[in-house]
Order: structure tokens, then sequence, then C-alpha cells
């Protein structure tokens, strides 16, 4: 089991994926990377923990496939748990969306619960990597 982080991911998919994996320039951008040979317009998540579900924030759906269609690229969604990596093609996804009450943000200190509108990705839809 490993305990992965986005630059572990990020070396991961680079080794065994994507060969042209680019970081994106801008550090808050609303992906992480991208794969100019396959048109791949990546967003990274890491999770401590294994769920059967993976939790995807409107806000940032709604990004990335509005950025995708500017460019062209295909919306890739890739998250990594102790159990796998599993990455879904959000142009092919029609995603359930409903109100959940979360935290702001998990790694920066805010404990803020606010709601957000959210979906639930099934891991046996997706391309599993690991």
């Amino acid at each position: 089991l490993v305990n992965w982080n986005e630059q572990l991911l990020f070396d991961w998919l680079e080794e065994n994926i994507y060969p042209d994996l680019l970081k994106a320039k801008n550090q808050m951008s609303r992906w992480d990377c991208y794969a100019p040979f396959s048109k791949h317009r990546i967003e990274l998540k890491c999770r401590r923990t294994h769920y059967d579900t993976l939790l995807l924030e409107k806000k940032k759906y709604d990004a990335m496939i509005e950025e995708a269609a500017k460019h062209l690229d295909t919306p890739i969604y890739i998250n990594s748990t102790p159990k796998g990596i599993y990455s879904f093609d959000l142009s092919i996804i029609d995603p359930k969306w409903e109100d959940k009450m979360l935290k702001s943000n998990t790694d920066f200190g805010n404990s803020e619960w606010i709601k957000k509108k959210v979906c639930f990705l099934k891991i046996e839809e997706a391309k599993i990597y690991k």
C-alpha cells in the first residue's frame, strides 16, 4: 500500500502512463497536469482512505469540462487511494449531483463546514491502473 501524494502520483503517471506529462504552469489552475500526446487535461486527487465511490465537486467538474472544451482536450480525473489508482474520463460520465456538508478544505487547517454540490464516482466505472 502506498501513501500517495500528488507528486508521487504525478511521477508514477509520468513513468507508467503519460511519458509526456507536464505540470500545469499556474499552481492555482483548476487542473494539475496535461498530456499533450493524448490531449488529456488531468486533475489529480490523493485520498488517504479507500472508498468505493470517489467524491468530485461540481465546481471542479465544471471548470475541467470548460477548460478541456476550450482546447479540445479530454478532461480526466485521477484519484489515488491506498488500494489503487482510478482514472475517470469526465467527458463520458453522467454525474448525479447532491448537496453535502463538507469541510471547506482538507489540508489547510480551515475546519469550517460548508455546503458543496458533489457527485460520487464508482471505482468500478474507472480505468484502474494499479
